[in-house]
């Protein structure tokens, strides 16, 4: 399956990656990683002395863009590790495996084994909060705690794509320009200026939306659990909500937090892009519930 629609989106892709990467204005490293499913791309930032914590980002996205308003404080804490998803946007490229017989926890049991990690914490946005709390559950113990940004613990798959689509449609299907401000606008509380005044974020994620194959990331599968396996989160997982959350904050979602004694907090002013709209909250939250 082709990743990107056309040769010069891949281009413009990784171009535009790189230079987000600068943005960062701090030291990092980027290496890759060979897996049973291909090779993953990593960047590590900070003294590998410190607590780790393994950074996964959103359906579509890729590291570079995810964490730059996050990276460095979160590095002054922890040794991260910022993965690209295979099939994903990033700088990782899955092979046959991938597209036959994907596993998530094992492709993750393998970036840790290669890091010479044992036990870590883990954080991750939107499709990220998903690989962050089923880690947590299907590892317990290699997982220290997990913070889960921008998602939810839905009960069924017509649940996941039904909020994806009401999100993402019509705008995602006509990636123009005009659609994109339209689309994050739609995505975002009332901060989203600080995502679509960054010239380099816009165009990046103006990039994906145009030259981006979603399809690829379709070995990705979200598995829905029962109340008594969820219940094990209890204590180890934190759900950072926006507000204006479409896709995180509705009564079903919030309900089975509760539901299961899972903690949450609402965050003020933010949407879908959380952890960018709310970086110096996010940032702090992060910190004080994984000291």
């Amino acid at each position: 399956m082709e990743r990107y629609y056309k040769s010069i989106g891949k281009q413009l892709i990784y171009e535009s990656y790189d230079k987000l990467l600068k943005s960062w204005g701090i030291d990092f490293k980027e290496k890759d990683i060979e897996t049973t499913f291909g090779s993953t791309h990593i960047i590590s930032v900070g003294d590998p002395t410190l607590p780790p914590l393994l950074l996964f980002h959103g359906t579509a996205d890729n590291s570079a863009m995810m964490w730059i308003y996050n990276i460095r404080m979160l590095s002054g804490k922890f040794f991260i590790i910022a993965v690209d998803a295979l099939g994903g946007s990033g700088k990782s490229e899955p092979n046959d495996n991938y597209y036959k017989h994907f596993n998530q926890i094992v492709w993750i049991d393998e970036l840790l084994a290669s890091s010479e990690i044992n036990r870590t914490n883990i954080a991750g946005v939107s499709y990220g909060a998903y690989l962050s709390y089923y880690y947590a559950l299907k590892r317990p113990n290699k997982v220290e705690k997990a913070i889960c940004m921008a998602g939810r613990i839905p009960s069924s798959q017509f649940e996941v794509i039904s909020k994806m689509m009401i999100a993402f449609l019509p705008e995602a299907l006509f990636p123009t320009e005009k659609n994109c401000k339209k689309l994050l606008r739609k995505l975002s509380g009332p901060n989203y200026s600080v995502f679509e005044e960054n010239e380099d974020l816009m165009k990046h994620w103006y990039y994906l939306l145009k030259y981006f194959n979603n399809q690829s990331m379709m070995k990705h599968k979200i598995e829905i659990h029962a109340n008594h396996e969820i219940f094990a989160l209890k204590d180890k997982v934190l759900f950072l909500i926006g507000k204006y959350d479409r896709l995180s904050n509705y009564p079903k979602a919030i309900k089975r937090l509760e539901d299961n004694n899972i903690m949450y907090k609402i965050i003020e002013d933010a949407g879908h892009a959380i952890n960018h709209e709310q970086a110096d909250i996010i940032n702090k939250e992060i910190i004080e519930f994984l000291k």
